[in-house]
């Protein structure tokens, strides 16, 4: 096990580069399935929840070669079983069950774990495929679906699904007719996945919409692939900069899908522009406090929910943060109080009323954005912070420790 520390109040500045975004990798690796011959893909970054994903693939059958990218060849595919012992580490897992029940007939995937920040059910994604005229059963922890041949069907989802919307897709690419998913989740790395399968010969229509159509096509071909830069990332460090009054260079992001981010961060108070592909952000004194709800694309996403709350920890006045997407995704409201924040709960909302310092003490991350959280109050706190159970942050942050020092911070991982 492994903790870091941090020693705060270092104002942060210089250049940071963004990686690939693990939510868009994750799927594209598993669209894989789909196709024949060798696919390559650029920009994968290098995560527990990536690697987990390649050990899942290499499990069925699936050859992968490493280097600057990443090959993957699901020729020798022979196995439709996705088991517990990596399935339960994390719940994007479940993306293999739509391309295996569309490529072999058949999928035995077991029910996923990851985060523990919410129930996240996936009947969304097995309602779909039954339309699809897929025979689903649950059987001692596993989803069990077998299917002669998927078949088109209108699908509506009750709430927008990510993974619900991506799993889907991926299986109406070889179903026979048309697909349609109505109130279809529109986040950007839903449009990756759209674009990848497209380059693989699939027929999608409306990807970044409510309505996404899909006609089925015989078979799919590998294809090159970069993936698009980590929107989650760069939006943390732009908190970074936000909360240690600091000014920072991000390069290789698109500030254009982090819209609902930027404008919450300039009502702070941080002067944000966009140069040479690249964001420039700067924090200044004093922080105002903002009111925050977590919505679907495009509204404020909830992976940015819990590095704003560290954030307004510092502002002048009293904050609202309302969250709608995970009912348990304010676990880390106990570790910022130990540390000095003046934060109750009420329901789905947090009130932060801002403090003029907080005061590092030893703490622990839950699940993933709770250590970024946590990593940015330490940043700004008084004195050092010691954060325990950090293997969450390798899952979604590539290197963070190694890039926040080059920028300035006082901060270094130790064996606990």
């Amino acid at each position: 096990m492994e903790k870091i520390i941090i020693k705060g109040e270092k104002r942060l500045k210089g250049e940071v580069e963004i990686s690939g975004s693990k939510n868009a990798a994750l799927p594209i690796l598993t669209a894989s399935i789909l196709t024949q011959g060798w696919n390559t893909f650029s920009n994968v970054p290098a995560l527990r929840d990536i690697e987990t994903i390649k050990k899942l693939l290499k499990g069925i059958g699936i050859k992968i070669e490493e280097g600057e990218s990443v090959k993957i060849n699901a020729d020798g595919l022979n196995n439709y079983e996705a088991s517990y012992d990596l399935v339960k580490t994390m719940r994007a897992s479940v993306l293999v069950l739509g391309p295996l029940l569309a490529r072999l007939k058949r999928a035995r995937v077991s029910l996923p774990g990851g985060c523990a920040i919410g129930a996240r059910p996936i009947n969304l994604h097995l309602n779909g495929l039954a339309k699809m005229g897929a025979k689903i059963e649950l059987k001692h922890g596993y989803v069990e679906a077998k299917a002669k041949k998927l078949k088109g069907a209108p699908i509506f989802f009750e709430i927008p699904t990510v993974t619900g919307t991506e799993n889907l897709m991926m299986a109406a690419t070889l179903a026979e007719g048309v697909t349609t998913l109505e109130n279809a989740a529109r986040e950007p790395e839903v449009i990756e996945l759209a674009s990848v399968l497209k380059k693989m010969g699939a027929n999608i229509k409306g990807e970044g919409t409510e309505i996404i159509t899909i006609e089925g096509v015989k078979e799919l071909k590998s294809t090159d692939h970069t993936i698009i830069p980590d929107r989650i990332e760069a939006g943390t460090f732009m908190t970074a900069a936000g909360i240690t009054g600091g000014n920072i260079k991000i390069k290789n992001c698109n500030i254009n899908l982090l819209d609902s981010v930027t404008r919450k961060l300039e009502e702070a108070g941080m002067e944000i522009s966009y140069k040479d592909n690249g964001i420039i952000a700067k924090g200044n004194r004093p922080i105002r406090s903002v009111d925050i709800k977590t919505l679907p694309y495009p509204g404020f996403p909830t992976d940015m929910q819990a590095q704003m709350m560290a954030f307004m920890c510092f502002a002048n006045g009293t904050s609202v943060i309302s969250e709608t997407i995970f009912e348990n995704r304010f676990m880390h409201v106990s570790e910022l109080r130990r540390i000095g924040a003046d934060i109750r709960i009420e329901g789905h909302n947090a009130i932060v009323k801002g403090v003029p310092d907080l005061s590092g003490a030893p703490v622990m991350a839950t699940d993933l954005r709770a250590s970024a959280c946590l990593i940015l109050a330490g940043l700004a706190a008084k004195g050092k912070t010691e954060i325990s159970r950090v293997y969450h942050i390798d899952r979604g942050y590539e290197r963070i420790v190694e890039k926040l020092s080059k920028l300035g911070a006082d901060i270094k991982r130790v064996a606990d």
